[in-house]
C-alpha cells in the first residue's frame, strides 16, 4: 500500500528555492611568502616531545532510561447477549436460548457446523497431538558435570530498617512470582519505625515489588493457595491469621479475632486438600494447632493441643515450629516442636488423645524444617541444631540417616522435587548445602556461600531448578542449580528405595538389640532386689545382728593382718639397704 502525505502550504512559506550548479574553483585570498621573516627564525634545541604508545581513547558516560513496569488487569464479562437480556439472570438466558433454538436459521447453522465438528473430532480420535512418545523410557544420563549453582536474581527489603525474610512461597501457576514474609523474630529488638509490610515479587523485576501486603502485625509465614493463585494466607507475629485476594489489593480481606487466635507467632501455615479449597491449618509456639476456613475466620473450626501426655493441658504442650502435610495422606500430618520432638497426628481420630499418634526424638534443639520425601512419603527429613536427619515411619527409636555435626547452626531444609536422593539445607554462616546421598554421605555434594549474613528460609520451585534463600537482613537470593541436580538419574528411584530399606532394616536390628539389652539389665536388677528381699525376710533380728558383728570383726582382723604384712615388708627392705651400704663402704676394713 502506497502512503502519500500531501503538504497543504503556500509556496511563499517554503522560503527561497535552492538552485545548485557545478562551477570551477575560485581563489579568494593569495598570501605570498616573505623572505625577510626567515632571519627571525630561531631553532629550538633540544626539543622535548611526549609520545604515547597507546592510541588515544575518549571516555563518555551514558545513563540509560529505566522503564518501570506496572501490571494492569482487565475484567472480561460474558458477551454476545442482547441489551435487554441480563446474562446473570438464569431465567432470562434460558428463555432467550429457547427462542433462538426455535429459529430455522439456528437449526441450519448447527447442521452445517456439525459436519465440520465431526471431522475435527474424528481427527483428534485418530491422532493424539499431545502424545508423549518416549515417556516410558528411562531418563538419559546427564553429562558428568560437577554440581554447581549460580545466582539469578537478588530481591532486597526496600525498607531502611531491615527485617528477616522468614518464609517464602512460590506462585502455583508458572512460578513467575515469589511471596516473601518479612518480620523480626528477635525478642524486643524490633524498632517502632519498623515496617509491617510483606511483598510479592515478580522474578523479572527485582527493583520494585509487584504487590505490597499490609497486615496488622508482621507476617511470619505466608502461603499461596494451590487451587486459587490469587489467594494467600498468612500467619502474623501476634498470632492472628489473615488472608489476601491479590485482585482486591494489599489489604487483608479478613483477619481472625485475637481471642480465638494463637498466643505466639504463627510459624507454620499449610493449605488442606478440600473441595472448597478454603481450608488450612496453622501451628504456633503456644502449643496449639488450629484448623481454619478462610470464609469464616472469626474462630477456628478445630483445635489440637500438642500435649504428648495426651491430657490436653496447654501448659504441658510442646511449642510447634514446623508443619508437614502430604496431600496423598489427607488424614495424617506432622509437627516439629521447639523441644526437638516430631509429633505424628491423625486428624480423623475421635478424641484429642487419639489424634496424637506417636513421637520421634533425635534433635537437641528446635526443629526448623520438616518435610516428607515426595517420592517415598514414609521417609521424612528434619532439620534442627547442627544436623539434618532422615527418618522412617517404621523406626521411632532413631533416625535411619543423618549428616555430620556442622560448625554452624542449621536453619531450614527441603527435599528436591525431581530427585529422590537430593535435599537442601541452609546454615547460619550464609551457606547453602546440597546433599546427594547416592553420591556422598559424609559431606554435601555442593556448598554455596550465598551471603555473609545468616540464611533463615529456603524454598524450592516445583521444577527443582530454582531455589529461593531468605536471609536475616531480608535479602532473597534466587539461585539456579546445574542440570545434574535437577534431572532424574537412571535407576535413581530403585537405588534410593534400596538404601532407605537397608538403613531402616539396620535400625530395626539395632533397636531390637538395645531392647534386649535393656530387658536383661532390668531383669538382672529386679533379680538382685528379690534376693535381698528374701534374705531380709528369712533372717531374725538376733541372727542379723550376729552376722553383722561377725562381718565387722572379720574386716578388722583382715585390716590388722594387712598392716602387719606391710610392716614386715618395710623392715626387711630397710635391712637389705643397710647391708648393701656396709658392703660398699671402702674404709670399713682399714
Amino acid at each position: 500500500m502506497e502512503i502519500v502525505y500531501v503538504y497543504v502550504k503556500k509556496r511563499s512559506e517554503f522560503g527561497r528555492q535552492c538552485n545548485f550548479s557545478d562551477r570551477p574553483a575560485e581563489t579568494n585570498v593569495d598570501i605570498h611568502p616573505d623572505p625577510s621573516q626567515a632571519a627571525n627564525f630561531i631553532e629550538r634545541d633540544p626539543i622535548d616531545a611526549a609520545i604515547q604508545c597507546a592510541s588515544d581513547m575518549s571516555e563518555h558516560e551514558v545513563n540509560t532510561e529505566r522503564f518501570e513496569m506496572e501490571n494492569e488487569g482487565v475484567n472480561h464479562l460474558e458477551g454476545g447477549w442482547p441489551k435487554d437480556v441480563n446474562p446473570l439472570e438464569m431465567e432470562q438466558t434460558i428463555r432467550f436460548r429457547k427462542k433462538v433454538e426455535k429459529d430455522e436459521n439456528y437449526v441450519n447453522t448447527i447442521i452445517q457446523l456439525g459436519s465440520l465438528m465431526e471431522h475435527c473430532i474424528k481427527q483428534n480420535n485418530a491422532i493424539n497431538i499431545y502424545e508423549e512418545y518416549f515417556d516410558d523410557e528411562e531418563t538419559a544420563d546427564v553429562a558428568d558435570e560437577p554440581p554447581s549453582a549460580k545466582t539469578i536474581n537478588v530481591f532486597r527489603d526496600p525498607n531502611l530498617i531491615k527485617r528477616t525474610a522468614t518464609h517464602l512461597s512460590w506462585h502455583p501457576d508458572g512460578s513467575k512470582k515469589l511471596a516473601v514474609a518479612y518480620s523480626s523474630l528477635e525478642f524486643q529488638r524490633s524498632s517502632k519505625d519498623m515496617s509491617y509490610e510483606s511483598y510479592i515479587w515478580d522474578l523479572e523485576n527485582p527493583n520494585k515489588p509487584e504487590l505490597v501486603l499490609r497486615p496488622s502485625s508482621p507476617l511470619v509465614s505466608l502461603e499461596y493457595n494451590p487451587k486459587d493463585s490469587h489467594i494467600l494466607v498468612g500467619g502474623c507475629y501476634n498470632g492472628q491469621i489473615a488472608y489476601w485476594d491479590t485482585r482486591k489489593g494489599g489489604q487483608p480481606v479478613e483477619l481472625s479475632t485475637v481471642e480465638f487466635s494463637h498466643r505466639d507467632p504463627v510459624y507454620g501455615m499449610i493449605w488442606l486438600q478440600s473441595k472448597t479449597g478454603t481450608d488450612c491449618f496453622s501451628a504456633s509456639t503456644d502449643g496449639q494447632v488450629l484448623w481454619w476456613d478462610i470464609r469464616k475466620l472469626t474462630e477456628p473450626t478445630e483445635i489440637l493441643v500438642m500435649d504428648i501426655s495426651r491430657k490436653g493441658v496447654l501448659e504441658n504442650a510442646l511449642g510447634a515450629i514446623a508443619l508437614e502435610f502430604e496431600p496423598t495422606m489427607p488424614t495424617k500430618f506432622m509437627v516439629g516442636t521447639e523441644q526437638g520432638v516430631v509429633i505424628t497426628c491423625n486428624r480423623k481420630a475421635k478424641t484429642p488423645a487419639e489424634k496424637i499418634v506417636g513421637t520421634y526424638s533425635g534433635h537437641h534443639g528446635p526443629i526448623y524444617a520438616l518435610a516428607r520425601n515426595p517420592f517415598f512419603p514414609k521417609n521424612f527429613l528434619t532439620v534442627g541444631d547442627w544436623t539434618a536427619r532422615i527418618w522412617s515411619e517404621d523406626s521411632k527409636e532413631s533416625s535411619i540417616m543423618w549428616t555430620k555435626y556442622h560448625m554452624a547452626y542449621l536453619t531450614d531444609g527441603c527435599w528436591s522435587t525431581i530427585r529422590p536422593a537430593v535435599f537442601f539445607t541452609t546454615k547460619m554462616d550464609g551457606t547453602l548445602d546440597v546433599w546427594d546421598f547416592l553420591f556422598k554421605q559424609n559431606n554435601p555434594s555442593l556448598s554455596v556461600k550465598v551471603c555473609d549474613e545468616p540464611l533463615f528460609s529456603l524454598r524450592l520451585q516445583d521444577n527443582g531448578r530454582f531455589i529461593g534463600c531468605g536471609s536475616k537482613l531480608g535479602t532473597v537470593t534466587l539461585l539456579e542449580v546445574s542440570s545434574g541436580l535437577c534431572t532424574l538419574q537412571r535407576n535413581e528411584k530403585n537405588v534410593a528405595t534400596a538404601m532407605f530399606e537397608r538403613e531402616t532394616k539396620r535400625e530395626k536390628i539395632l533397636e531390637a538389640r538395645h531392647r534386649e539389652m535393656r530387658l536383661k539389665e532390668r531383669t538382672k536388677a529386679e533379680g538382685k532386689e528379690e534376693d535381698v528381699k528374701v534374705e531380709t525376710e528369712e533372717e531374725k533380728p538376733e541372727e542379723l545382728l550376729a552376722r553383722v558383728q561377725q562381718e565387722f570383726f572379720e574386716i578388722i582382723e583382715a585390716e590388722i593382718r594387712r598392716k602387719e604384712r606391710a610392716a614386715k615388708l618395710s623392715r626387711a627392705q630397710a635391712k637389705e639397704v643397710t647391708d648393701e651400704n656396709e658392703d660398699e663402704d671402702p674404709y670399713k676394713e682399714e
